[in-house]
């Protein structure tokens, strides 16, 4: 199903995708989430208005240093390398801009230009890390996602925090979606999508992810990933059984034919064009960050010479 506030300029879809096909290609700049131009409210999106959830939120990046990551900001094409002494010592940060944020239906993806279905060493071009399901089981676990590589949904060392779930429900009531990320994305979304998307209440409150509570997200139920596969919006009911087949080429289970489209819509525009970003101020202040040991180096060695 094409969405329709982008089709026109992208082919971002949900539902039959096979793993390994391209990623990153979806557009941010959609009407859909950000202004809900031409919708009315009882439909799932709503009209011209302010947009709310603006305020930077503080994240501990992969490179050792707190920064700020900034709602509906651009992001950067800037990369470094994280240090010798640091979790994921030698990979990439930075890279990711706004444009690439839209993975697809498959876990591993939207990483700029890397077109497999994995999240194994291929650093962090957002810096956030990759969501993780915990117990996750059986061919699910070749494709990254249970606990091997970025620990449990709870690890506090996790940029922006643990793994918090957000509830959003449409305002028929039919179609009941989560956000799953990192605590800080998940605080800082959930006022965009109340401004920007009609709901059943916008009394929203964000829970811990706990793997084992059946009611909570499920790698089955996901509908689409963001971010390099850092945020993912799932739909209660959904059962997209290929997520466990070792057959790479299984299409994915095609989304219900009666839900909201409208509502859906407005949730994948509004994650793509609020989640949080670091920009390319922030990478420049890592850098320099990292150089500090070398300064003072040179200012002991000023001191002693003369």
């Amino acid at each position: 199903m094409l969405i329709p506030f982008i089709s026109s300029r992208s082919t971002q879809r949900f539902g039959r995708r096979k793993r390994g096909e391209g990623e990153g290609e979806g557009e941010s700049s959609g009407g859909g989430g950000s202004s809900g131009e031409g919708e009315s409210s009882g439909s799932g999106s709503k009209g011209s208005g302010s947009t709310p959830g603006r305020a930077p939120v503080s994240v501990n990046t992969p490179a050792g240093s707190d920064a700020s990551a900034v709602p509906y900001g651009g992001g950067s094409s800037k990369t470094s390398i994280i240090g010798a002494g640091l979790p994921f010592a030698g990979q990439s940060i930075g890279g990711g801009t706004r444009s690439s944020i839209f993975g697809t239906i498959q876990y591993g993806s939207g990483y700029p230009g890397l077109a497999n279905a994995s999240v194994l060493d291929h650093g962090f071009p957002f810096y956030f890390w990759p969501i993780t399901f915990g117990n996750a089981t059986g061919a699910a676990v070749s494709h990254g996602l249970n606990t091997s590589e970025y620990g449990t949904p709870d690890n506090s060392s996790r940029p922006g925090g643990p793994l918090f779930d957000a509830p959003f429900q449409s305002p028929d009531g039919i179609d009941t979606y989560h956000v799953l990320a990192d605590n800080a994305t998940v605080q800082a979304l959930i006022p965009s999508v109340t401004g920007n998307c009609s709901l059943r209440t916008t009394s929203i409150t964000a829970v811990p992810f706990n793997d084992s509570d059946p009611d909570q997200p499920k790698p089955e139920q996901v509908v689409q990933y963001y971010r390099g596969s850092s945020i993912a919006l799932t739909l209660d009911g959904y059962n997209d059984t290929s997520v466990f087949s070792s057959d790479d080429n299984v299409a994915d289970t095609p989304l219900p034919a009666n839900l909201n489209a409208t509502f859906l819509d407005c949730l994948n525009q509004t994650i793509g064009v609020a989640a949080p970003l670091i920009d390319s101020g922030v990478l420049s202040h890592m850098q320099i960050h990292n150089l500090l040991p070398l300064v003072l180096l040179v200012v002991h060695w000023l001191n002693f010479s003369s």
